[in-house]
C-alpha cells in the first residue's frame, strides 16, 4: 500500500491536504471518502535516500582529474 497526499478543490473553501492509503494500481480519488468534496492528487518529490559508500558506482576522481594511470578510466 502506497501513502498518497490529496487536497480539496473547492475555491470556495480553504484547501485542505490529507493522506490516503491505497494501491498503486487503484484509480486516484476524485472526493474525499469523509466530506465528498472534490479532491486532486498532490504530485511530490517523494523520499529518497542517498547510500554512502561503495555502492558498485563510478570512483570518485581526486582533484586533478584524473585516476592516475593504468585505471582504465582515460
Amino acid at each position: 500500500m502506497a501513502t498518497y497526499v490529496y487536497e480539496t478543490t473547492d475555491s470556495s473553501k480553504p484547501v485542505r491536504r490529507f493522506e490516503f492509503q491505497q494501491s498503486m494500481k487503484d484509480a486516484p480519488l476524485s472526493a474525499d471518502p469523509e466530506t465528498g468534496e472534490p479532491v486532486q492528487r498532490v504530485i511530490s518529490g517523494g523520499y529518497g535516500f542517498v547510500a554512502k559508500g561503495g555502492g558498485g558506482g563510478a570512483s570518485p576522481t581526486p582533484a586533478g582529474g584524473s585516476c592516475g594511470t593504468g585505471c582504465g578510466c582515460h
